[in-house]
């Protein structure tokens, strides 16, 4: 939770704005991969870019300030951190940059999103504007690939033999889950204009053989049955309380006995402030869905016991999120 003390402090928070906005425009412009083992002045690189030589000069200059830049003579070249997370092409580019650079447009119409109580924009998870998505999907498989790791080996693997992962997106943890129990069957479902990302992403890590694929809405899809895991790995913060009370019936119901239904996501507490991010992501909700919200334990408590699940854990992880797993 923010610390704030002074009338600096306000003005400085206020202003934090600016720094992201500079890192996004240069992400957006592709100004680090230009500079990728170069020195260039910023007229060079403003040609690459296509863009205007003393905007460019002025935009790098504050990239230097911020520090992801070095300029020496008049010549600019990227930082050891830029170098390591900035350029397209690398193992550990920050592509996730670009969906946070269509949150943005997202969050600037937070005070009309406040006034109406949801996003003035629709349900930017169910819309089929391709960059947006590919973008989004690219930033889930950056953060799910690290996450998806720590979360197989908290869950018990060992009598699961098939799992369906709810939103699955880009399959990251249901990815990470039969890498590390390979004699699993994975199921992934997902929206039909998001499945054919996720099938690259499968490919990409040769597990084809591995998962299958339902194309449709998990509100209205049919789950068909007999699994022994169910993954909602960041979902249920989309959805409405009841949207989440029906879905997480639904997937009581898919369930062989013992199964495990597991919610991976923010876990509020009882006054909503806390964890900090988890407050932060329930503004992200308001601004990019029509019902989404982050929610508290005795809610998702709620949920399993309305589904008929009364043994649930609450697990912490070490990014962020909590699991709340219910056997069946």
């Amino acid at each position: 939770m923010k610390d704030i003390k002074s009338p600096d402090d306000i003005r400085e928070l206020a202003n934090v704005f600016r720094e992201s906005r500079v890192l996004l425009s240069a992400v957006e412009l592709k100004v680090f991969t230009v500079l990728d083992k170069h020195m260039m002045n910023s007229s060079e690189v403003s040609v690459k870019i296509k863009a205007d030589a003393r905007a460019t000069d002025r935009l790098m200059n504050a990239l230097c300030g911020i520090g992801l830049l070095k300029k020496v003579k008049g010549k600019f070249y990227n930082s050891d951190l830029s170098s390591k997370y900035l350029i397209e092409g690398k193992p550990e580019f920050m592509g996730n940059l670009y969906h946070t650079n269509n949150l943005w447009n997202s969050w600037t119409h937070l005070t009309n999103s406040v006034i109406k109580g949801s996003s003035t924009k629709g349900d930017q998870n169910k819309e089929e504007k391709d960059d947006w998505v590919e973008a989004f999907i690219s930033a889930m498989y950056y953060r799910g690939v690290h996450q998806g790791k720590i979360l197989s080996m908290m869950i018990d693997l060992s009598n699961v033999k098939k799992i369906l992962d709810v939103g699955g997106g880009s399959a990251a943890f249901s990815i990470e889950i039969v890498k590390r129990n390979p004699s699993i069957k994975a199921v992934v479902l997902d929206l039909p204009h998001v499945i054919p990302l996720t099938k690259r992403y499968v490919d990409e890590a040769g597990l084809s053989n591995n998962f299958d694929f339902i194309e449709g809405d998990y509100l209205t899809n049919d789950f068909e049955s007999s699994y022994d895991l169910v993954l909602l790995s960041a979902i249920v913060h989309i959805n409405s309380y009841e949207q989440n009370k029906l879905l997480i019936k639904k997937c009581a119901d898919a369930l062989n006995k013992n199964g495990m239904l597991v919610i991976n996501d923010f876990v509020m507490n009882g006054d909503r402030t806390k964890p900090y991010h988890g407050a932060l992501f329930s503004i992200n909700m308001l601004v990019g869905t029509e019902y989404g919200d982050t929610y508290t334990e005795n809610e998702m408590r709620e949920w399993f016991e309305s589904a008929g699940i009364s043994k649930v854990d609450r697990k912490n992880t070490s990014f962020g999120s909590d699991l709340m797993i219910g056997t069946k």
